[in-house]
Parts: structure tokens; C-alpha cells; sequence
């Protein structure tokens, strides 16, 4: 079967075509990033998930990590991948080259994890958590916890987490009950046990770096008490060589649904009274530091549903392309009439088109906001910088809820398309679509991620972010309208996006002077239309940018390429945003059935 990640056309059609990220190579920050360098890094992204990282992802799933007596052994595929990782050195592509890292754009470098997250992306969170790790020491850090951290978290020496989650405090942060107690020598003796965390414990490498949430004693209680600590697996001296071990204890893994690659670990900290840390960012700042992260990984969450519905959308239309069963429907009486392959059966393409969709208005977004990232780091406007970061704070619930949850969608579909070979372990759908599950559930449930949009986002900065957002959108929508490809589809969009707007005025007002809990009740939904509406406006960008292309006589070879653009674009105008359209009504609605209920009417007993 052929091993198609990601559409490599695609890929290059959003980073070139619909955004130019070339145009980064004018600032001396990216110089080195010209087209024809980030074209070599796609290859070689490519190449490596192909060869090296995808081989993993049977192992990971069949062998997974085993746990015993405290110690975490990984398959034996993953330390070849592990190698091939560290020697290209794609552990830390967007970080300061002085420490290990390649300095690369961010949108360059989702492009390049678009490949590895879809060959294995439980795999690939050693990495993406490492990186996160040492982003946070990068950021907050002083100069002698860099000396000692970085360059080996950044080269994949060592590895991070994030020590978050306890027994007690889940998606209540505020509730945790680790405790941090100075020792008077500049090291905190660290107390608490966590678990769920991602590659808590492994045999990839020789000591793991823990940023641990923890409450210093005395500290105010809730969130406004919490405190950032990073706690070795394995002392660090001020040298940078290593000392004993730290009393952090593995006492077991989490058997899952799926990304059984990952080592989701529980950790005591400090049973024997022996675990130190060091205080990172400053005592009772740990949430400052925390939400730093968190937005990484959800950003990083919408990127692995995206690699996984991409995986799952190639593999589809690959076996719908050769497996023949059944007649064509217009010679279903012919009896005499030979089997077709079922790309040609009417439903299967309605299957293919949802998927199609999804997968590129889900990689245009993801796309985008790296690159919005990489004009903040570029930009020597305060206002366009600010501008830029309101309109990604904004989008990130959605990124990270609307992406896993049509990524697990798109996964669905793909098992649907094989049929019954889509639930066995021989191909390999159903394995993505049981680990492309646990997006909408980490780094922030999806539910969570609907209350922050409605509760932070959509009044932050008295609604700034989302009337830039609507600005931006109609930007796109007005170039679009003048075009005689896109013209319609950008006036559907535009009647949409006015509607969007008086639903988002509506739970604004019933957030501040209604109903909270009816408000809160629609703050799903309301996210959803969200994700349909931005769906929208990357799949017109789209369609207006091949349409261009079509009209100033693109190579023959793309004409298939660029009229599917617009195709994608009329499917979701089409079938798609009517339903849209009638979930804002219900929005508007305000039903309050939810609320009201009663608990013993759910039934159950």
C-alpha cells in the first residue's frame, strides 16, 4: 500500500501559493529560508517520517511501553527513530541555534511535522514535549538554568514533560496538592504525585527534565498560589554534569485507548523526602508560565489530528482507488457490467469530498497561525504585532478543538470507506482512529476550550481579537468576490460571517446579563460554527488562489490540482454551511432544556 503521509502538492500549494512564507526570507531573522531551503526541509521531513518514523507506528501501537519496577522500556524500532531524529536535528526546529536548535519559522516547521505527526505521532511527542520543556526554561529561565538545561533538551540528550495533572486536580489546576518547601540552598524539596503525564517515564534517554506545578508553602490558595519547578529525573549539578537520582518514581502506566507509544506515566515526587527542584519564572508565576505551554500544545494537538486525518483522508482514497466491488450505479440492471473500484460509487465520494475538505481547511489553519507566530517575531509594529497575537489567542480554542474533532471525524470516515477491513488491525485506519481520540481531551477538553472562547476570548481587550478576525476574513472574502470562480461563494461566506456576528453579540450578552448557564450550555455550538465559519474562509482563500492560477495558465500538471480547490470550496458552501447556518439559529434560540433538567430526569438508576 502506498505510504502517502501528507499531500506534498498541498502542502507546498498553502506555504507557497496561499501564504508565502518565502517572503520571511526578506528578514534577517529567517534569511536562510528561502523557497528552495524550505523545499529541501519538506523533502527531508518527508523522507525521514517515511523511512524512519512510520516503521514505528505498528511497534508503538502492538508493542507500546512496558513498565516494570519502576523503569519504562519503549519498542526497540524507537531508538533507531530516536537516533534519526537527534543526528537531523529536528528536536528543536524553531529554537535559538546557539542552544541546539535550527531556528527555523514555525510555519516551516508544521509543515515539516505535518509528515512525522502523521507516521507516528505518539511517537513524536517525546519531541514536541522536549521542545516545549525547553521553550518554557528559553523563556522564563535564568542564564545559568539555560547553561544547564537547553542545549541538551534541544538536542535530544534529555527529554521534558509537564508535571500538571493529580488525582485531584485535573482540569481544576487550582485544586493541585503538590507541595514545595525552600531548603534554604536555593533548591525547593518537592512533594506530590501527578499523573496522565505524556512520556513521563522512557528508555530514550538518560534523564528527563519535569516542569512541575507545585504550591510553596504559605503560598495563596487556587491558582494565584502555584509555582513552576523544574524537578530532574536525575540531579543536575551547576556543571551540567549529573549527580544522584532525584527521588521522582515512576508507579506505573495508563493502559489506553490508543497512542499506547506513549508513556502516560504516574509520578510520585519526593516519597522518600529526597526530591529537589528549582523554581522557574519566579515564586506564584507558574500559571504565566503554564499557559505558555498549554497554547503550544494545543497548537501542537491541532497539528496531530491534522496528521492523523491526513493519514487516514490518503489512505481512504488510495483503497477506494483499487478496491473494486460492485457495479456502477448508472449499470446496476447490467448484469454483464464488470465491478468498479468504489471511488466511483456516489456515497464513497461523498465520504472522500467531507474528508478532502476538512484536511485542507484544517492544514490551512494550522498553517496560518505559524505563520501569524512568524510575522509577530518579524513585525516592528507594536500594533501589528498585537493585532497578530489577539487574532491567535482568539483562534487557538478553536484550532485545538474544532481540528480534533474533525480530525476524529475524518478518521471515522476513513474506517467507514474499507468497510469492514477498516476495523481490523491489517490496515491501518483503525489505529488512527483510536489514537487521534485522545485530542479532544488533553491539554484542555474540548468543553474547556468552548468556555474559554466564550469567557476569556470573546471580550478580551473589549472584543478586539474577533473584530480583527472579521476584518481578516473579509479581507480575503473581498479579493475572493472579484473573482468570477469565487464570487458566489464568497457572498455565501460574507452573509454567514454577518450572521456569526450576531450570534457571538448574542452569547456575549447572555454570558453578561442573561443566563450564564444557558450561555454556557451553547458554548460548544457556539465554538463549532466558530471552526465552520474559518473552515469557510481557508477553503475561499483557497479557491480564490487557484482560481488565479487557473486564469494566468498554471503548469497543465496542476490544473486537477487547483480546480479540486475550488471544488472543496463549492462542498462546503454548498452541503455544508446550510447546516452551519441552521446551528446559529438554535444558538440564537437560546433553548435552556440543558440547564433546566433535573438531575434525576437524565434517568439511570
Amino acid at each position: 500500500m502506498a505510504q502517502i503521509l501528507a499531500d506534498r502538492r498541498d502542502v507546498e500549494f498553502v506555504l507557497h501559493e496561499q501564504l508565502n512564507v518565502g517572503q520571511l526570507a526578506g528578514h534577517e531573522r529567517y534569511a536562510d529560508f528561502n523557497r528552495k531551503a524550505i523545499d529541501l526541509i519538506i523533502g527531508e521531513a518527508r523522507n525521514l517520517a517515511t523511512k524512519e518514523l512510520l516503521p514505528t507506528q505498528t511497534d508503538g501501537d502492538r508493542i507500546g511501553a512496558h513498565f516494570d519496577n519502576g523503569k519504562v522500556t519503549t519498542p526497540d524500532s524507537f531508538k533507531k527513530a530516536w537516533k534519526a531524529l537527534r543526528e537531523g536535528d529536528w528536536m528543536a526546529t524553531t529554537e535559538d541555534p546557539d542552544f541546539g536548535g535550527q531556528g527555523m519559522p514555525r510555519s516551516v516547521a508544521v509543515a515539516a511535522a505535518d509528515f512525522m505527526l502523521a507516521a507516528n505521532f505518539a511517537f513524536v511527542m517525546y519531541a514536541s514535549l522536549t521542545e516545549g520543556a525547553g521553550r518554557l526554561i528559553s523563556e522564563f529561565g535564568d542564564e545559568q538554568q539555560k547553561k544547564m538545561f537547553l542545549r541538551k533538551l534541544f538536542t535530544g540528550e534529555w527529554t521534558g514533560t509537564m508535571l500538571l495533572t493529580e488525582p485531584a486536580a485535573g482540569s481544576d489546576v487550582g485544586a493541585l496538592q503538590t507541595t514545595a518547601t525552600p531548603n534554604g540552598d536555593g533548591t525547593y524539596n518537592i512533594v506530590g504525585n501527578k499523573i496522565f503525564i505524556s512520556g513521563g517515564e522512557h528508555d530514550l534517554a538518560e534523564n528527563i527534565i519535569h516542569p512541575v506545578l507545585a504550591r510553596i508553602e504559605g503560598a495563596p490558595a487556587g491558582t494565584n498560589g502555584i509555582s513552576l519547578f523544574l524537578v530532574p529525573k536525575i540531579w543536575v549539578n551547576e556543571d551540567g554534569s549529573l549527580g544522584e537520582p532525584n527521588d521522582v518514581v515512576c508507579t506505573g502506566l495508563e493502559e489506553k485507548l490508543g497512542i499506547h507509544a506513549n508513556s502516560t506515566a504516574s509520578i510520585s515526587l519526593g516519597s522518600k523526602g529526597k526530591c529537589r527542584g528549582l523554581l522557574l519564572g519566579g515564586a506564584n508565576k507558574g500559571m504565566r508560565a503554564m499557559f505558555l505551554m498549554m497554547n503550544d500544545a494545543r497548537l501542537m494537538v491541532a497539528n496531530q489530528a491534522l496528521g492523523s486525518a491526513s493519514a487516514a483522508y490518503l489512505y481512504a482514497l488510495n483503497y477506494a482507488r483499487q478496491r473494486v466491488q460492485g457495479r456502477h450505479l448508472m449499470k446496476m440492471l447490467d448484469k454483464e457490467a464488470p465491478g468498479v473500484p468504489i471511488i466511483q460509487h456516489p456515497d464513497v465520494r461523498r465520504m472522500l469530498m467531507t474528508m478532502k475538505v476538512y484536511v485542507e481547511a484544517m492544514r490551512s489553519l494550522s498553517y496560518y497561525l505559524a505563520f501569524c507566530f512568524d510575522q509577530i517575531a518579524t513585525a516592528t509594529d507594536d500594533e501589528e504585532k498585537t493585532r497578530l497575537a489577539g487574532i491567535v489567542d482568539f483562534l487557538i480554542p478553536i484550532a485545538k478543538a474544532y481540528a480534533s474533532e474533525r480530525g476524529f471525524d475524518v478518521c471515522s470516515l476513513a474506517v467507514q470507506v474499507y468497510g469492514g477491513y477498516g476495523y481490523i488491525r491489517e490496515f491501518p485506519v483503525e489505529q488512527l482512529l483510536r489514537d487521534v481520540r485522545i485530542t479532544s481531551i488533553y491539554e484542555g477538553t474540548n468543553g474547556i476550550q468552548a468556555m474559554d472562547l466564550l469567557g476569556r476570548k470573546l471580550g478580551q481587550n473589549g472584543g478586539r481579537p474577533i473584530i480583527d478576525l472579521g476584518e481578516e476574513i473579509r479581507r480575503a472574502l473581498t479579493l475572493a468576490a472579484e473573482n468570477d470562480r469565487t464570487a458566489a461563494i464568497a457572498s455565501r461566506y460574507e452573509e454567514a460571517l454577518v450572521k456569526l456576528e450576531e450570534v457571538a453579540r448574542h452569547m456575549g450578552m447572555t454570558a453578561m446579563f442573561g443566563n450564564l448557564m444557558t450561555a454556557a450550555a451553547h458554548a460548544h455550538p457556539f465554538l463549532e460554527v466558530c471552526g465552520d465559519i474559518v473552515t469557510g474562509w481557508m477553503l475561499t482563500w483557497r479557491a480564490r488562489v487557484a482560481a488565479e492560477a487557473l486564469a494566468n495558465g498554471g503548469a497543465k500538471k496542476d490544473q486537477a490540482f487547483y480546480e479540486g480547490q475550488i471544488k472543496s470550496a463549492e462542498y462546503h458552501c454548498q452541503v455544508m454551511l446550510p447546516v452551519t447556518l441552521g446551528k446559529m439559529e438554535a444558538i440564537l434560540a437560546a433553548s435552556n432544556v440543558a440547564v433546566e433538567i433535573c438531575d434525576e430526569s437524565f434517568g439511570g438508576k
